[in-house]
């Protein structure tokens, strides 16, 4: 039996694991590292990661235990007054680097969102809107370089649906995993665009494989209840159907707001 127990809601940060553990915060971030995540001492890592870096340190007389949902939050039941109206649906487009996110977005956008990126990364949540059938649709772009999960995280949590980018040719990679985990969290719906079919090396088959028998994700078309569309950011293939079936699942989901909508402009958030 554990001598000492450690409860921690679904996140914590490194600085303040770390002294939970009584470890130095380099310890751990050095630890992290070892696993692949680059984090700094205010990034947060959610339970499952903090369980695995601390097996990984040998602290076998330490036990993390989650914190029960139910003390964390108090649900209120609200009645909807005649003024609550359909909204337009928030969406987040996350996906693996590389695997063409923000291409996607430009040909949405008809805008250079690439050409105003640092070093072709995107490093803050932006919003954007575009119209499909005279509908709004709110596109959050969030960050796609590994050191910034805690923005997408973030992302993941403001929206009504998440597009789950994966590149035809490439498959299933860490970021994609971490976008599936966000998705599921934040209790968004997924839609996965099946992007770079235009690319020899293309398997979508094999992509709706990895993400059914590992993933959970099981596409329409083999009985399941995922959306996927297979497209392609970079000559606009199916972009339109990608948008009706985002405007399909939103109105499945029967997106209710009070006041004025939809929301107009554009905001970054660091």
């Amino acid at each position: 039996m554990a001598e000492k127990v450690i409860v921690i809601a679904d996140s914590i940060t490194v600085g303040e694991l770390a002294e939970k553990l009584n470890l130095p915060v380099t310890n751990l971030i050095g630890e992290l590292f070892k696993n692949g995540i680059v984090a700094t001492i205010n990034q947060r890592i959610d339970f499952e990661t903090a369980t695995i870096i601390v097996e990984e340190l040998g602290l076998k007389d330490v036990e993390l235990q989650r914190k029960e949902a139910a003390t964390l939050t108090v649900h209120k039941v609200h009645k909807l007054s005649d003024k609550a109206i359909t909204r337009s649906p928030i969406v987040a487009v996350m996906g693996h680097v590389d695997h063409g996110k923000t291409t996607l977005l430009d040909a949405i956008l008809k805008m250079k969102v690439a050409e105003g990126e640092a070093g072709g990364i995107t490093q803050s949540i932006s919003a954007y809107q575009t119209t499909r059938k005279n509908r709004v649709i709110t596109l959050l772009d969030t960050p796609g370089h590994e050191a910034f999960a805690a923005l997408r995280q973030h992302g993941a949590a403001l929206t009504d649906v998440v597009i789950i980018v994966v590149a035809a040719d490439d498959g299933v990679k860490p970021q994609t995993i971490e976008a599936i985990r966000f998705a599921r969290s934040a209790n968004a719906k997924i839609v996965v665009a099946i992007n770079k079919m235009d690319k020899p090396g293309a398997d979508s088959a094999h992509v709706k494989a990895q993400l059914a028998t590992e993933h959970g994700l099981n596409p329409e078309e083999w009985g399941g209840d995922v959306v996927m569309v297979e497209i392609s950011a970079k000559t606009g293939a199916n972009i339109d159907k990608l948008l009706d079936m985002v405007l399909l699942v939103a109105d499945i989901e029967d997106l209710i707001a009070y006041g004025s909508w939809p929301w107009t402009g554009r905001w970054i958030a660091s």
